[in-house]
């Protein structure tokens, strides 16, 4: 049998001479084709076959270190329990958070309530009213801050680190979180040298629930803003400071708090819904620590960000003194949204999330630049207005500062309030200190009456040193 060109395989001779049936040859290269029952088969066939491992591509070097999708799901009071139209919803903390739960900076502490483990998909996702869930949130709110103001100062791709008070190049300790901190305690407070921050919780006198401090969003954002200012400007929190000073702090602790609200967009969508777009009308944003105030029997909060309070108005008293400068950056706000305001082109939520995005970045740097000791209002208020113009932010921007401090009697404007002001003006301080004036801290917040800040702990120190010295003499005069 001749071959045949192209043939795969010869049909061997014995096959013919056996008289074999002569198979048809099968071509070099021949690909077979299924048929239309087949295909139907094979279809039907994969439908009950769990899906083998997908075959992935290698990836160029150097391969990520650290996973893509890593953090963790969180349920928090979004706002103040008192607030129904937010409420607890869930969040999203990007990063490793191990059990406790805790993390790099921030770590719970609470004797009493076991650390709290993550389920199955690394959530922190707890019951409202349970220890475990006053855990959660507390750490979450306090993180999400640290967050917020690390984003602020952030370049590029690359967050910048914020320091607390006591890190070193050799101290990376973590802040510690204390919910449930000060049993039957009405108040709050930050403390370096505990390195952490207490929540209080108590029974009003008109209600028979007890009322925890830790779950309100505004209270464990103030005692953070403490903690983050502490680390930046350590002379800042002490007592002997003049009195606008440690309004600074307080106030901080209040606009924490807000801006923290309008960093999370749920809350912005309800911000403008309620006010209809205007952040002069009734609104949870202003009012702080709601739940709190009313059981003090207050109607609006512990304070109101959305005043007219004057310097001249405040004398010495650090809470008072705080107001007017919170009440001067919450018009800011106000008057920067309403100039980027374009409903027909943007969403007014993204709108004013984008304005206090850049609101907050804009006094935190302010904030840094301002003098290490005995700041004022006037210093801050010049810093802001020299980094917007830095910024490139349009004219309007100085004026509202501008305008805003000076209605507020922290700087006196050579120019009229209807003129542009000019570039490269430092303004003049108005209502000023007085040389001799004592913070008067009695209604603050645990962290501004906290002993550590009074100096107290050195008239201990001191009286100690006095008895061993004394002891010293004594012996010296026995021997």
């Amino acid at each position: 049998m001749e071959r045949q060109p192209g043939i795969a395989s010869e049909i061997p001779a014995s096959s013919v001479a056996n008289g074999s049936p002569i198979v048809n040859p099968i071509p070099v290269g021949y690909v077979p084709t299924p048929t239309e029952n087949y295909r139907a088969h094979r279809k039907s066939a994969q439908l009950l076959v769990e899906p083998g491992m997908p075959k992935l591509k290698p990836l160029p070097l150097p391969i990520p270190t650290r996973p893509l999708f890593m953090g963790a799901r969180v349920l928090i009071w979004k706002q103040d329990p008192s607030v129904a139209e937010i409420g607890t919803r869930k969040a999203f903390l990007p990063g490793l958070v191990l059990e406790g739960p805790r993390d790099a900076r921030v770590t719970h502490g609470t004797p009493g309530i076991p650390p709290v483990s993550p389920n199955a998909f690394g959530d922190f996702v707890q019951t409202p009213g349970t220890d475990q869930f006053d855990a959660v949130h507390t750490f979450a709110v306090v993180r999400e801050t640290l967050t917020m103001y690390q984003r602020a100062l952030a370049i590029g791709n690359s967050a910048a680190p914020l320091p607390w008070q006591w890190n070193t190049s050799s101290n990376s300790d973590a802040l510690q979180v204390f919910p449930h901190g000060l049993p039957d305690t009405m108040n709050a407070f930050y403390s370096r040298n505990q390195k952490c921050v207490r929540f209080g919780d108590f029974v009003p006198t008109n209600s028979n629930a007890r009322l925890y401090t830790c779950r309100s969003l505004d209270i464990v954002a103030h005692e953070t803003g403490h903690a983050i200012l502490d680390g930046l400007k350590p002379n800042w929190l002490l007592a002997n400071s003049p009195p606008q000073t440690g309004g600074l702090h307080e106030s901080f602790g209040d606009l924490t708090a807000i801006f923290l609200a309008l960093s999370q967009l749920d809350q912005v969508e309800a911000v403008i819904t309620q006010t209809k777009a205007n952040l002069h009308d009734k609104t949870f944003l202003s009012d702080l620590a709601e739940q709190f105030g009313l059981a003090l029997g207050r109607p609006n909060g512990l304070r109101n960000a959305d005043n007219d309070l004057k310097l001249s108005q405040a004398g010495t008293e650090v809470h008072a003194i705080s107001q007017v400068f919170t009440g001067a950056i919450y018009d800011i706000l106000a008057d920067i949204f309403s100039f980027e305001r374009k409903p027909g082109v943007r969403d007014d939520a993204l709108t004013l999330h984008q304005v206090a995005e850049y609101l907050r970045s804009l006094l935190l740097r302010a904030l840094i630049a301002a003098p290490a000791s005995a700041a004022t209002y006037a210093d801050v208020a010049n810093q802001m207005l020299n980094i917007a113009n830095a910024d490139g932010k349009p004219q309007a921007y100085r004026n509202f500062i501008r305008n805003r401090f000076t209605v507020r009697e922290v700087v006196v404007s050579p120019t009229p309030l209807t003129e542009d002001m000019a570039e490269n003006l430092k303004l003049e301080a108005a209502v000023q200190d007085q040389p001799d004036a004592v913070q008067d801290r009695r209604t603050c917040c645990g962290t501004m009456n906290h002993a550590e800040y009074f100096g107290m702990a050195d008239l201990f120190n001191d009286e100690l040193e006095a008895l061993m010295h004394s002891l010293k003499h004594e012996r010296r005069k026995q021997a």
